[in-house]
Formats: structure tokens, C-alpha cells, sequence
């Protein structure tokens, strides 16, 4: 993923000009521009690491550049003396963000650990932890800047930034604008001006690589200092650019403790609605999130703003597979919940992931 540096003419990250996103984590490799000539990279054998132990080991940093660790999967958040949240690491637990509703459809918000179930390929698991809380969460907004998009970015950066706004004010969120590439715009701040800016950096042109923009921003969400990971992607159209298919999409997303999708598809009446209707729905579904399918641009603020309060209303439940995650391999994931206050009561959460060091395996 390039770091733009059309607009000024150096731009400095920790002391460097911005290289490529892969070079740091373990995203695809694109296309080279011309506008933004990137040093060469070498495209990985299969998925990155930590999720897949038949990737190379992750390239250092460049010179002089800070690398940040980014917290480990299955951790169990705590609140210190200090009030800052501290991860206490499960060993090998798996982490669900979990939204309750009742059958009205509003959330349900105040139930305690005995009222859940946790189901792994169909046996029921131990839950190790649990937790209610409005917990600060690492987001990634990814928004399709191809040239169908130009007359509606102006209403999507709104909406984009009243997220954020109606987020934990303790986020870290980062921009990435992509057409048939995909740059990282700004990365981790809460700063809503500078934000402001990447999203402003505008310049629809070419294809749409959506599945491209999806991996590399899940592969840079675990620079993120927080256990929680979000994406949002709003897009117009079906994926035309990417190297990456759906289903090798789908499969790094569901890597073990990945990110959760919310996706906006302003689709109108281009040529293929139903396979960008199918493509947000699969990652959206599979991951945890909703993909959401307004009929105008206008509905797109009060959806984004839904988004938040979804996310700083989850349940977040950790347990320790009784399948031992060095078997690798697909789990399928269930969550029950049950309170006598309540009738039938809706679990959302993601449907699986891929145990171990398995997680992101993709064959190309």
C-alpha cells in the first residue's frame, strides 16, 4: 500500500519518506505506480505472519523506522490504576465481539457471562473471559475512490468522520483511499482534522481493487495497539483490479481474532449489482458485521453513525478451544444467549475463523 506523497514534497513517518504498506506488514503486492515509484518488494509465499507459518519471517523495518508490535490475539483487556486499557494475554483464546438483540430488534445490553454459550464446530466451550464494555477499538476506513465515486465522496467523508465522532474517543483510526490501487492516506491517529484530510485526498480515477484494499488494511490493522479491530469500507461497484479473489479475501479476514466488516454499497444501477451486493454481504456476514445496502447517498451518515453504536455495544467473549489450536484448520463459531428477562434472543458474531497459523493460508 503506498503512504501518498503527491502533496507535499517530502513527506516524513517517523524520520522516513513513506514506503509501500507491504514492506512493513505482509500485504499483496500492487502494481507500481508511475506516478509514486516504490522501492521493489518480493510477494510472499502465502499469507503473512503471525497467521500462517509458511510465510517468510516479516520483513524488518527500513532503517530508522519504528516498528510497532501489535498486540497479541486472544487477550483479555483490563483497566489499570492509570484507567488506560491493558491486555493480559490468554494463552491461545479466542476473542468474539458479540452484538445481542432482542426480537424487536434492539439491543440487549445487560447480560451477564451464564447467559451465553460459546459453540466450536458444534461443542460447547469453556468461556475464559468476559467483558461489557465500551472498549476503545483500532478502525480502518477504507473508502473507494475510483472514478464512479467522485460525485459522492463529498456525503461518504461526512459520514466517514461522524463515525469516528460517535466512536470511543480513545480510537485509533487510519484512511485508506483506493481506486485500482490503494494508499494509506493516514495512518493510526484520532485526530478528526487530519483525518479530515486523507479523506479530502481525492482523485477518482481507474478500477476498483476493494479485495486488495480489504487485505492489506486487515494486514495493517495488527499494527494496531488495540485487541478490538474494525473495518469499514464504503464502495459503489464490484471488485474489477484486485490480485486477490473473494474467497482468498474472505479467508486472510477470518484469520484467528481478525477484523470485523461494516460495509456501505452505494451500488445505483451499474451493470453487476449482485456480485457487489454478494461481495460486501460475504465479508460483512462471516466477519461479525452488516453490510448495509441504502437506496440513496443521504442514508449513508445515519448508517455510519449506527455502525458506531453497534460497535461500543458489544459483548466481548474469550475462550480456549477444546480442539487444541495447533490442528489448524477451519472452526465454525456459534454464540447462544438466553436470559428469562427476554424471549428469543439474536446473537451476531463472526461464523469462524482459521485456527493457529493456518488462519491466512491463500493459494494463489
Amino acid at each position: 500500500m503506498l503512504r501518498r506523497n503527491s502533496y507535499l514534497l517530502v513527506v516524513v513517518f517517523l524520520g522516513l519518506t513513506p514506503h509501500i504498506l507491504a514492506q512493513y506488514g505482509s500485504a499483496p503486492p500492487t502494481q507500481q505506480p508511475t506516478a509514486n515509484p516504490a522501492p521493489t518488494q518480493t510477494a510472499p509465499a502465502a499469507a503473512p505472519a503471525p497467521a500462517d507459518s509458511s510465510a517468510p519471517a516479516s520483513q524488518a523495518a527500513p532503517q530508522g523506522t519504528e516498528q510497532a508490535a501489535p498486540q497479541s490475539p486472544g487477550q483479555a483487556p483490563d483497566t489499570g490504576d492509570t484507567g488506560a486499557f491493558v491486555f493480559k494475554k490468554q494463552v491461545e483464546e479466542v476473542v468474539l465481539h458479540a452484538t445481542v438483540f432482542d426480537d424487536k430488534q434492539c439491543f440487549v445490553t445487560n447480560l451477564e457471562k451464564n447467559a451465553f454459550t460459546v459453540y466450536e464446530d458444534g461443542h460447547p466451550q469453556t468461556i475464559t473471559s468476559f467483558r461489557h464494555e465500551d472498549i476503545p477499538v483500532s478502525i480502518g476506513i477504507v473508502v473507494d475512490n475510483s472514478g464512479s465515486m467522485r460525485e459522492k465522496r463529498q456525503k461518504v467523508n461526512a459520514a466517514a468522520l461522524n463515525l469516528v465522532r460517535a466512536s470511543n474517543p480513545d480510537d485509533e483510526v487510519f484512511i485508506v483511499n483506493f481506486n485500482d490501487e490503494y494508499y494509506l492516506d493516514q495512518d493510526f491517529t484520532a485526530n478528526v482534522n487530519k483525518l479530515r484530510e486523507a479523506l479530502e485526498k481525492v482523485e477518482t480515477r481507474g478500477g476498483t481493487a476493494l479485495y486488495d484494499a480489504v487485505v492489506a488494511s486487515a494486514d495493517w490493522l495488527k499494527r494496531g495497539k488495540l485487541e478490538k479491530k474494525v473495518i469499514f469500507v464504503v464502495t459503489d461497484g464490484e471488485d474489477t483490479a484486485s490480485t486477490q479473489s473473494l474467497e482468498q479475501a474472505v479467508r486472510r479476514l477470518q484469520a484467528e481474532n481478525g477484523p470485523t466488516v461494516y460495509s456501505i454499497a452505494i451500488l445505483g444501477d451499474e451493470e453487476h449489482p449482485k456480485r457487489a451486493r454478494r461481495a460486501l454481504q460475504v465479508m460483512s456476514d462471516r466477519t461479525g458485521g452488516i453490510a448495509f445496502f441504502p437506496k440513496t447517498l443521504d442514508e449513508v451518515d445515519a448508517i455510519s453513525r449506527s455502525v458506531a453504536h453497534d460497535i461500543r455495544n458489544q459483548y466481548t467473549i474469550g475462550y480456549k478451544p477444546s480442539t487444541p489450536m495447533s490442528r489448524g484448520g477451519y472452526r465454525t463459531v456459534k454464540v447462544d444467549a438466553k436470559s428469562r428477562s427476554y424471549g428469543k434472543l439474536l446473537v451476531r458474531t463472526k461464523s469462524g475463523y482459521y485456527a493457529g497459523n493456518q488462519a491466512a493460508s491463500v493459494s494463489k
